[in-house]
């Protein structure tokens, strides 16, 4: 290479470096904060940034909530039509909820949304079907799967978060098997519900309607006899990566990564988090995925089927929706009379592992 012709080459290469540089003093490594959830020494730490949980803030604010009502009066059922839930409201706070759930739900809509406001009691918006239903399952929530959210409980605000469809949905997809390139089975096209990661981009069918079994790990060191598919492992993978963005939480704020299957190892968080899938189940397959009929086609995914919620639909990127700030102390009427909740038998050594794990926690430094 001539003289003039390598200076022209180091220009080129100086140029891209100078470029290069430019873009990473853009670059900052923010300061992080660190929590330890589990024992000393087993890494299981979490790690923020207080950058991305500033985000976060105002998404997870709780609203001003209505002044409170009388409880004094005649029911709200002795004095308007068709109210089938909160008829043993008086009529003042039956008015109040009433404007807690347009507040809540469609705040630039109004009563409108919902009702018709000529006849409040006419039935002929599928919203309103919809809010009723939507209002039955919020006080079977909160009365029945304590397990999951304690006495923080659950509102509309939980998952509207002021919009008349929550942003964190799902629909079951469109599986298209006669693509000319093959059936790529739900993979390989990145998606945000796995953390735009080639993993099946459905973790939800499965695990959040249908009940199948969230166990791939092996139990010994090397492969031994028959165990999960690679299939049913990247399953699992998305639904946990779901699972941890949805929380804005590491594997570690349940799992000791040491033995992820251990219950012995885990944190008191796992047990949460098995009864948080039950419950989903229960709230897709028994109050959303039977309003099929009612929604209209608008209103429905690609096969058919209704919006159905995930663990980002209530916690939208915090490890406890609203940050644990309970909205339910001003709204007793959004809980039921308890019913056994459908959560089934919890694995035989979860409970005691889990207690041995507080145990230890406890006496630790």
């Amino acid at each position: 290479m001539t003289a003039p012709r390598h200076r022209a080459a180091l220009g080129r290469v100086g140029g891209l470096a100078a470029i290069a540089l430019a873009a990473l003093s853009g670059c900052e490594r923010p300061p992080m904060d660190t929590v330890q959830l589990g024992y000393r020494g087993t890494g299981m730490t979490e790690v923020y940034n207080p950058r991305l949980l500033a985000l976060q803030e105002g998404l997870n604010a709780v609203p001003e909530d209505q002044p409170p009502a009388s409880p004094d009066g005649p029911r709200a059922k002795e004095v308007f039509q068709n109210v089938k839930v909160l008829g043993d409201q008086s009529v003042g706070e039956f008015t109040r909820t009433m404007l807690s759930m347009t507040a809540w739900v469609a705040p630039k809509e109004g009563c409108a949304y919902c009702h018709n406001t000529a006849n409040l009691a006419d039935d002929s918006l599928y919203t309103k079907v919809v809010a009723r239903r939507m209002l039955e399952m919020t006080r079977h929530i909160n009365a029945s799967w304590k397990v999951h959210v304690a006495s923080t409980g659950v509102t509309c605000y939980t998952c509207h978060r002021g919009n008349p469809v929550p942003t964190q949905t799902w629909f079951a997809p469109l599986q298209n098997t006669n693509h000319f390139i093959g059936n790529k089975a739900g993979q390989n096209s990145p998606a945000t519900s796995v953390g735009l990661a080639a993993l099946p981009n459905d973790p939800f069918s499965a695990y959040l309607s249908g009940s199948t079994e969230i166990r791939v790990e092996g139990v010994t060191a090397l492969p031994s006899g028959r165990g999960a598919s690679m299939q049913q492992t990247e399953a699992t993978f998305g639904l946990m990566t779901h699972m941890s963005r949805s929380l804005g939480v590491n594997c570690t704020f349940c799992h000791n990564t040491r033995q992820f299957s251990g219950w012995e190892e885990s944190s008191p968080q796992r047990i949460t988090a098995w009864h948080g899938i039950r419950m989903a189940r229960d709230v897709n397959g028994n109050y959303l995925d039977p309003l099929a009929a009612t929604f209209p086609a608008q209103r429905k995914g690609p096969v058919g089927d209704v919006a159905k919620v995930s663990c980002a639909t209530c916690h939208q990127g915090a490890y406890k929706p609203l940050y644990g700030k309970s909205m339910l102390a001003g709204h007793p009427e959004l809980i039921a009379p308890a019913a056994k909740a459908s959560s089934g038998p919890i694995p035989a050594d979860a409970l005691a592992a889990t207690a041995a794990v507080v145990s230890q926690e406890t006496k630790s430094p």
